[in-house]
């Protein structure tokens, strides 16, 4: 799959990431490429509703990782934008998520790409500012083996 949509605002951003997260399944790993303030919170947050996760879902900028188990499947929410070395993440366990039960959600997965899995789906959100101040481009693209 390769597909880009478009959305023209905060609430079309996380219906879309809940849309994602309804139809996520056990093992799945999503990365979450963007530059700060295009919106990946607002798309993590929808994929977490869509998850039946119903409490506070932030950006774990600076703790490497939360983790959401209270839905229909366990997230793990990365943001590894401040680690200096990828192999910081063996030290939070990212092989155990990355393989657990839960759903993995890698926010700056750029910065770790030797680390993903063969088979995982990226996404990716841009502004295009001359349409306007909310308009996203979020493109989703399987990568697999």
């Amino acid at each position: 799959m390769n597909t880009v949509i478009e959305t023209n605002s905060a609430e079309e951003t996380f219906a879309l990431g809940k849309k994602l997260g309804e139809a996520a399944v056990a093992g799945a790993v999503f990365t979450l490429n963007g530059d700060l303030g295009v919106g990946k919170t607002v798309f993590a947050q929808g994929f977490a509703e869509g998850l039946g996760i119903t409490g506070a879902v932030n950006s774990p900028t600076f703790t490497i990782l939360q983790v959401y188990e209270e839905g229909r499947l366990p997230l793990y929410h990365f943001d590894v934008y401040r680690i200096e070395d990828p192999e910081e993440m063996y030290e939070v366990g990212f092989d155990d998520y990355l393989y657990g039960q839960g759903v993995c959600l890698i926010e700056w997965a750029e910065m770790v790409a030797e680390m993903l899995p063969e088979d995982y789906t990226a996404v990716t959100i841009v502004k295009a500012p001359e349409k306007g101040f909310s308009y996203r481009k979020i493109t989703i693209k399987d990568n697999k083996a």
